[in-house]
C-alpha cells in the first residue's frame, strides 16, 4: 500500500526530499537559540557585559532569520509535494478506472469511487504534507533537545525520558482504538455520497412522486451515522491533548523545583535552567507534533487502503502478447458459449449459445425481460469474457484482438443512452474525433436526428447539459445512433435503442441502415416485432438460451413464442407479451 502511494510522488521527489532538509535546518537554528539565551544570561546579564549581550543578540537574530527562511521554504516545498501527490493519485486512479472491464467496475460503486477520488485523496494529501514537515522536525527537535539537556544536566534530563516513555505508550494505545472508527467513517461516506448521487440524478422522479421527505430522511440518517462515528473517534483523539499538557506542566514544575535547588547549591546556573526549560517545551511540543502525525496517519490509513485498492486493481480483460490489429469483416460466430457474471454462480446467464452470423447481415434479437439479450451482445465487443466456448469476429477469437481495435469496429448504442456535457458536434465526435461537420450531419440524417437539431437555436453547436437533460429520450437515442454511425464500424449493435422513437421514425432509421451501411453487420435488440421483422434473421432468446433463429416468416411458422407475441402486438391474437409467454 505505502509503495503504491509513494510511487505517485514521481516528479515531486526533489521537493519531497528538500522539505525535511529545510525542516532540519529550522530545528538546528531553534536549538542554537536557547544556548545563546543561556550565555546572554550567564555571561552578559550576570556579568554586566553589554557588549557581549549586543554581540550575542545579533547572532541570535541571524540564526532566527535563517530558521524562519528554512521554515518558509519547508512549508512551500511540502505544499508543492502534497498537491503533486494528490494530483498524481487522482490521475492514477482515474487512468486505471478507464482500463477496468465491466467486471472490475462491478467491484466498486460509483459513490465509492467519487469518495476515493475526493475525500480520501485530500486526507492523504494533508497527511503527506504534515509528515514531510513534522516527521523530520519533531523527532530531530526532540533528539537534539534531549542531547543538549543531558549535556547541561543528566539528572534533570531524566525527567524528560520518563515523560517521553509514558506519552509514547499512551499514544500507541489511543491510536489502536481509534483506527477502526475512521475506517467505518469512510465506509459511511460512500453511503452518503451514494444517497446524494442517486437523489440528484433522479430528482425528476423524486419530485414526481413527492418523495422529498423520504430522501431528506435517508440523507439525514447517513449524515447522522458519520457524525456519530466521528464523535467516537474524536473523543479518543481529544483526550490526548489534556494528557500531554498535564505531562508538560508536570515536567516544567519538576525541572523548576529541582533546578532551583541546584542553583542554590551552585550545581546549575540560572542560564542553564532557562535553557533546560526551553528544551523542555521543545521536547514536549515535539511529542504533540508527533501525536498530530499519528492522528493524521490513523485517519488516512483507511483512505490509503481504499486508494491503493483502485490503483492496484488489475483489469480482468487484457490484451494478448501479440494482438491482432485488424478486423477482417463483420462475421460473428458463437461456438457453444456459456457466460456468467459471477464465476461461482450455480447456473450461467447464457447457456450453450451456438450461432453463426454472416458479415453484412441484419439480425434482430428479441426476448423477454431477463432473457440475456444484452449479455449476448456485450460479449461481442469483449466487454466481458466468455465463461466457456469462444466468440469469433471476422473468423478470429475476440480474445486475440487488441481491445481498442476490436471495440472501434464494434459500435454499441447501449440500452441506457448517455450524452456528455458539450455541444452536439462534440458528442457526435465521440464516434470519430476527426469527423468533419459534413460527416456529422450525414450521420444525423441517417439517424433521423438532423431535422430536430436544425430547429434548435444554435443547431449543431447547441450545448447538451450533463446527462442530456435538455433533450428528449427519443432525441437522445437518435444522437447516440448518429454517434455510433460516425465510427463506420464493421458491426453495429443497437440495444433497444429506438424504444423512445415513434414507429415511423424507427422504420426510417432501419431503412437508412439497409441502404447506407449494407456491409455492416447490424444487431438490433428490441421488444417490438415491427423493429426486427424486416431483418434477415431474428434470434428469439428465452432464459439465456436461443429458442429460435430464422427469418420472420420461418419463426411465424415454427416458433410458438415469436408467433404469439407477433399476434399480440399486431392485434391478431390474445393479449400477450414476452414476459408472460416465456
Amino acid at each position: 500500500m505505502i509503495k503504491t502511494l509513494l510511487a505517485q510522488v514521481k516528479e515531486f521527489r526533489l521537493v519531497a526530499i528538500l522539505t525535511p532538509v529545510c525542516m532540519l535546518g529550522e530545528v538546528i537554528c531553534e536549538m542554537i537559540i536557547p544556548i545563546l539565551m543561556g550565555r546572554i544570561v550567564d555571561y552578559g546579564v550576570m556579568a554586566g557585559n553589554v557588549e557581549f549581550i549586543i554581540r550575542t543578540g545579533a547572532v541570535m537574530i541571524v540564526v532566527a532569520l535563517l530558521g524562519l527562511t528554512a521554515g518558509i521554504l519547508g512549508g512551500f516545498f511540502a505544499a508543492k509535494a502534497g498537491a503533486g501527490l494528490a494530483r498524481n493519485l487522482r490521475k492514477a486512479m482515474f487512468d486505471n478506472i478507464q482500463t477496468f472491464s465491466f467486471l472490475n467496475i462491478d467491484h466498486f460503486s460509483t459513490s465509492s469511487l467519487v469518495t476515493r477520488l475526493t475525500t480520501d485523496v485530500t486526507n492523504i494529501q494533508t497527511a503527506f504534507m504534515m509528515t514531510l514537515r513534522m516527521a523530520m522536525r519533531a523527532p530531530s527537535t526532540m533528539i537534539v533537545a534531549m542531547v543538549m539537556s543531558v549535556i547541561i544536566s543528566p539528572r534533570l534530563a531524566s525527567i524528560y525520558f520518563i515523560a517521553v516513555a509514558f506519552l509514547a505508550v499512551f499514544m500507541v494505545v489511543m491510536m489502536r482504538t481509534t483506527t477502526r472508527y475512521f475506517k467505518q467513517v469512510f465506509e459511511r461516506y460512500d453511503l452518503m455520497n451514494e444517497s446524494v448521487q442517486e437523489n440528484v440524478s433522479a430528482i425528476r422522479v423524486v419530485k414526481a412522486y413527492v418523495r422529498e421527505d423520504y430522501e431528506n430522511k435517508k440523507f439525514r440518517n447517513a449524515a447522522e451515522q458519520i457524525y456519530e462515528m466521528f464523535i467516537r473517534a474524536e473523543l479518543r483523539i481529544v483526550s490526548i491533548s489534556p494528557v500531554m499538557m498535564g505531562v508538560v506542566y508536570s515536567c516544567i514544575l519538576l525541572i523548576s523545583w529541582f533546578g532551583a535547588n541546584m542553583i542554590v547549591s551552585d550545581t546549575l546556573t540560572t542560564g542553564n535552567l532557562m535553557s533546560l526549560l526551553t528544551y523542555c517545551m521543545n521536547i514536549l511540543m515535539s511529542l504533540m507534533m508527533l501525536s498530530m502525525i499519528f492522528i493524521m496517519i490513523t485517519m488516512s490509513e483507511a483512505s490509503a487502503r481504499r486508494i491503493a485498492e483502485v490503483i492496484d486493481e488489475k483489469s480482468s480483460l487484457t490484451n494478448p502478447e501479440n494482438p491482432v490489429m485488424e478486423v477482417p469483416d463483420g462475421s460473428i460466430r458463437f461456438e457453444h458459449v456459456d457466460f456468467s457474471y459471477d464465476p461461482e454462480a450455480s447456473e450461467p446467464v447464457l447457456k450453450d449459445i451456438d450461432l453463426e452470423i454472416r458479415a453484412g447481415e441484419s439480425i434482430g434479437i428479441i426476448g423477454g425481460t431477463g432473457s440475456a439479450k444484452s449479455s449476448l451482445v456485450n460479449l461481442i465487443s469483449r466487454l466481458y469474457d466468455v465463461t466457456k466456448g469462444r466468440i469469433l469476429v471476422g473468423g478470429i477469437d475476440v480474445r486475440e484482438y487488441d481491445l481498442d481495435v476490436l471495440r472501434r469496429q464494434v459500435a454499441v448504442v447501449l440500452q441506457k443512452n448517455v450524452l456528455f456535457s458539450g455541444t452536439i458536434y462534440e458528442n457526435l465526435r465521440w464516434g470519430d474525433e476527426n469527423a468533419t461537420d459534413e460527416e456529422c450531419r450525414r450521420a444525423c440524417v441517417l439517424a433521423c436526428a438532423h431535422e430536430f437539431i436544425e430547429k434548435m437555436p444554435e443547431g449543431y453547436n447547441t450545448y447538451i447539459e450533463q446527462g442530456g437533460t435538455n433533450v428528449s429520450g427519443g432525441q437522445k437515442q437518435r444522437l447516440c445512433i448518429a454517434r455510433a454511425l460516425l465510427r463506420k464500424p464493421r458491426i453495429l449493435i443497437l440495444d433497444d435503442s429506438t424504444s423512445a422513437v415513434d414507429t415511423a421514425t424507427d422504420a426510417k432509421i432501419r431503412k437508412a441502415f439497409a441502404e447506407e451501411i449494407p456491409d455492416t453487420t447490424r444487431l438490433i435488440i428490441s421488444q417490438r416485432i415491427s423493429s426486427v421483422q424486416s431483418c434477415d434473421r431474428i434470434i428469439v432468446m428465452e432464459n439465456g438460451r436461443v429458442n429460435g433463429f430464422g427469418s420472420h416468416e420461418e419463426l411465424l411458422a415454427g416458433n410458438r413464442i415469436y408467433r404469439e407475441v407477433y399476434e399480440s402486438q399486431t392485434g391478431e391474437g390474445a393479449d400477450a407479451d414476452f414476459d408472460r409467454l416465456t
